[in-house]
């Protein structure tokens, strides 16, 4: 029933409508115009004087910004506005005349507001007053110039001015139809009061010819804190940027350019984070002014991010310093790389007989398994050389859990993927020589048909072989083809090996995304302040009685956890390849290596 703009006597008191409700229009009743005025509930009480704000000539809206209070000289109020358009770029007017009968009883009172549309002439004149201690106001319209005036139903939306200033109004995700149009004329009254920030800098404690009544009319909103954390933030800022630029003239440097170094970067994921950390530190201490809101929100986003992986790095380190716990760590790595190391050799000893009753070619069997086993020898022998001085290492290791948790946890990622080496070159044999298979078979298939493949036109193209061409190939496919199943067997095993290794590395990538990625500071702000992260408006209604204006009240959707995570998520380096589940089949089938390392796109040898 709103939709037409008119307060219909049965619509109960604390009915709440939808923001697109207040903007409906009803076909039934088109002849008559719907007058909205947006009041700040803060001017309720304030004394009387004239009304400023903006008028909306498209949505048929005025919204009210501040009250002007008596006395005070029109050409003095009109050179005010001036400046204040100026510099905000809103067109600031006088739209009408505040009565309030609790302060003022006077007739000439009511008459000498009425004049006053003929100074600053404004159409339509808004006339709002309230009779004393009722509940209920008067609101009317003067149009003196007018020579058809149209009936109008006047609608007085209350709405809380220091939440509708500081919050932000995001835009539907649904942005087609109706609702997109209703946003938009909403973000006209959300971007008047943001915009118009000058006019409430002013208090009643100014010496000033003009009083004005606002949100912030008993004293501008401050925080010492927030002042001082300001002022030592310039002088942070600029070491910060000099010490960045260093930092990052040594990571351009050509040193890092040569063969040893410029590998190790791009394959270890603690260079990755690091990088990506750095690019992080430079964004919040650059001096240059956020743009929009999008801006400000990222920087206190990677801010509060930074500062809470720190925070968890530094208690990390803490645990781990304390009762000697990287001694501890120490002495047991050894004998897990032992077990690790012994749990394999049981798996080749029992790859080399008969496993699960399959037999298998025991020439290729005894090579595959005598390979791999001087492998793990290698390995082990590797481990204990290493063994004095794992202790120091783990003791410098932990000091780099002060540049943050997720620096650590990249660490051990690099850690795991080092001590898994072994694994790593026992799946790349048994890959190479699956795939080489795998190739042969299916090209000495194609030579059985008559078929070949064409290199330079990537096409399967008839060809005629002679005798003895088909002769060899029936004979080395016949040897592929029996040498197959003991080739797959131990590609099965060291694929799963592999992939064990690579969903755990997979799991610290993704908690290290999920810290780089999640906006923390938004969703602090979602939690306390959640008029900050509007998604729209809802209306209850107030008051309604018959020859008196429908009164409102404007509430604030907060954006859901949801939203706030879609629309400020930052984005991270995702080194993992995003490759589909059937893509994945299809690797490991052909016996293609897996390079969770590799970005998408890159080629791969």
């Amino acid at each position: 029933m709103l939709r037409c703009g008119f307060a219909v006597g049965s619509v109960p008191l604390d009915t709440v409508w939808p923001q697109d409700s207040l903007w409906g229009v009803c076909p039934s009743r088109v002849t008559v115009m719907v007058l909205k005025v947006f009041f700040p509930s803060c001017c309720s009480s304030a004394d009387s004087g004239i009304l400023i704000g903006r008028w909306i000539s498209e949505q048929n809206s005025a919204v009210i910004l501040a009250v002007v209070h008596f006395p005070f000289i029109p050409v003095q109020v009109k050179q005010y506005l001036g400046e204040v358009q100026r510099v905000t770029k809103v067109s600031v007017s006088v739209l009408g005349s505040w009565s309030n009968s609790k302060q003022e009883k006077e007739d000439s009172l009511s008459e000498f507001l009425e004049d006053l549309g003929t100074i600053f002439c404004h159409e339509p004149w808004i006339q709002i007053s309230k009779e004393g201690d009722s509940k209920f106001w008067s609101c009317s319209t003067l149009q003196k110039n007018s020579k058809n005036p149209q009936e109008e139903e006047i609608i007085l939306v209350y709405y809380d001015q220091r939440k509708v200033m500081l919050s932000h109004l995001h835009p539907p995700l649904d942005t087609a139809g109706q609702r997109a149009e209703d946003a938009s004329k909403l973000s006209a009254i959300f971007d008047t009061v943001a915009r118009s920030r000058v006019l409430f800098m002013t208090d009643r404690y100014d010496e000033g010819p003009i009083k004005l009544t606002h949100w912030q009319s008993d004293g501008v909103e401050a925080s010492i804190i927030v002042e001082l954390m300001k002022q030592a933030s310039v002088p942070a800022c600029m070491l910060l940027t000099f010490l960045l630029s260093l930092l990052s003239g040594i990571c351009r440097s050509r040193v890092l350019k040569f063969w040893p170094l410029s590998f190790l970067w791009s394959k270890l994921s603690t260079c990755e984070q690091l990088g990506h950390r750095l690019q992080h530190l430079q964004v919040i201490s650059s001096t240059k002014k956020a743009q929009n809101q999008n801006q400000l929100m990222r920087k206190a986003n990677i801010f509060v991010s930074l500062l809470i992986d720190v925070a968890l790095g530094i208690l990390l380190m803490s645990w781990l310093y304390r009762k000697n716990r990287i001694g501890h760590l120490a002495d047991t790595l050894i004998p897990v790389a032992d077990h690790v190391a012994e749990e394999l050799q049981d798996l080749l000893q029992w790859l080399m007989g008969a496993p699960a009753g399959l037999k298998m070619n025991r020439a290729l069997d005894q090579v595959l398994g005598r390979f791999f086993l001087y492998h793990i020898h290698l390995w082990i022998s590797y481990i204990h050389l290493l063994s004095p001085f794992i202790e120091m290492i783990l003791w410098y290791v932990g000091l780099s859990a002060c540049l943050g948790l997720t620096v650590a946890l990249c660490i051990l990622s690099d850690i795991i993927a080092l001590l898994t080496f072994h694994i790593y070159c026992f799946y790349v044999y048994g890959a190479r020589l699956y795939c080489l298979k795998i190739y042969g078979l299916s090209s000495l298939w194609r030579l059985f048909r008559g078929k070949k493949w064409n290199v330079l036109r990537q096409r399967v193209d008839s060809c005629s072989y002679d005798l003895d061409q088909l002769f060899i190939g029936t004979l080395l496919f016949t040897i592929l083809l029996f040498l197959l199943p003991t080739t797959a067997l131990y590609y099965l095993v060291f694929t799963l090996l592999r992939l064990l290794v690579v969903i755990v590395q997979g799991l610290i990538r993704l908690l290290v995304d999920l810290i780089d990625s999640l906006p923390l500071y938004s969703l602090i702000l979602r939690l306390c302040r959640s008029y900050r992260l509007a998604a729209g408006v809802k209306f209850r209604v107030l008051e309604q009685q018959d020859g008196k204006p429908l009164r409102l009240l404007m509430q604030i959707n907060p954006l859901s956890y949801g939203g706030v995570v879609q629309t400020y998520r930052l984005p991270t380096y995702s080194c993992y390849p995003r490759d589909s589940w059937a893509s994945l089949c299809k690797k490991l089938f052909l016996g293609e290596l897996i390079y969770p390392w590799k970005h998408k796109g890159e080629k791969q040898n």
